[in-house]
């Protein structure tokens, strides 16, 4: 007989849209047959649960008996043209492994880079207790910025000011959109500018937004890449997710893995995912370029960054 208190999750890659949706839920005897049944319906809308709110598609995982941990790849495909894929002689990756476990709301999956990424963390800098006032810009020196890791947590004001939204207006593709992210915001964007040239004319930007909506509070999250490449022809989507904030937790945290043009950004403790792929023509190797920024109305405060400079992964080969 199956355990009430079990959870199980159906995963489904949709190929038309070239996007991985998950089903948190249980099964139920019915005769001889057991139904899996799915708390949340399939939407068509932001509401649909998505293990990466980016380009990431076709994941798989597997059990790791010996760390008891749930293991999840995924696919990225590329966003440049068919040409340099054939110039190039291969075309998309696979995203870093992540474990993967259930929320204690029951209600999602949380996902986190597996540990062993860390034995590839070379030099590194630290920033701590740094205000970023409105319309700010911080460097981050000191590591390679175009292979690198990046752990900051920042601390918010108070969300009373946050910028107030009908509950119609929730979207994060609407959010997204030139009518909002023209707006100057309250509680940010703030967040990080990775792959940047010196003069930022190319970067890619991984930030939060905080809005009230009624009786709660939300974060949007994006990664933007329209201005990641001078490149012309490039496929340069904005993407981005929502998810609800605890106002009794002061601050939020983003976590960043840079792989010169691969992307993966870990919200709030892995509550919400975007990869993104870009392709610059400045900020490449040594001259890319790593910056936290602020262009909210209210200060936010870098409460603890560390940034790692990453090695090149050793594959172990046959003798």
């Amino acid at each position: 007989m199956e355990n009430s208190s079990v959870r199980h999750v159906l995963k489904i890659s949709y190929y038309r849209r070239h996007l991985d949706f998950y089903f948190i839920g249980k099964y139920a005897s019915d005769s001889d047959q057991e139904k899996f049944i799915p708390d949340a319906k399939y939407t068509e809308t932001y509401k649909d649960l998505r293990f990466d709110y980016g380009l990431y598609y076709a994941s798989k995982s597997f059990f790791d008996y010996a760390t008891n941990r749930r293991i999840l790849w995924g696919w990225v495909e590329e966003h440049d043209s068919k040409q340099d894929s054939i110039d190039k002689g291969w075309a998309g990756l696979q995203t870093i492994p992540r474990k993967i476990w259930l929320d204690e709301s029951g209600k999602q999956l949380i996902q986190w880079p597996i540990e062993e990424l860390e034995k590839l963390r070379d030099q590194q800098i630290s920033i701590t207790g740094e205000t970023l006032l409105s319309g700010s810009t911080v460097e981050v020196k000191g590591i390679t910025a175009s292979q690198a890791d990046v752990e900051v947590l920042f601390e918010l004001p108070d969300l009373q000011s946050a910028e107030l939204l009908e509950p119609s207006e929730v979207d994060p593709q609407i959010l997204s959109g030139d009518q909002y992210a023209s707006r100057k915001g309250v509680i940010g964007p703030f967040g990080l500018q990775v792959l940047a040239s010196k003069d930022q004319t190319e970067r890619t930007t991984i930030s939060f937004r905080i809005y009230r909506v009624v009786d709660r509070y939300i974060c949007l999250m994006t990664s933007d890449p329209s201005r990641s490449s001078l490149r012309q022809g490039l496929t340069k989507p904005i993407y981005a997710t929502v998810f609800d904030i605890d106002p009794n937790i002061k601050t939020i945290s983003l976590r960043t893995l840079i792989d010169r043009s691969i992307i993966e950004s870990f919200g709030d403790g892995g509550r919400a995912c975007i990869t993104s792929r870009v392709y610059p023509l400045l900020a490449i190797e040594k001259d890319a370029h790593l910056y936290v920024f602020n262009d909210g109305n209210q200060s936010v405060v870098i409460s603890q960054l560390n940034a790692w400079s990453m090695k090149q992964a050793e594959f172990a080969t046959e003798s």
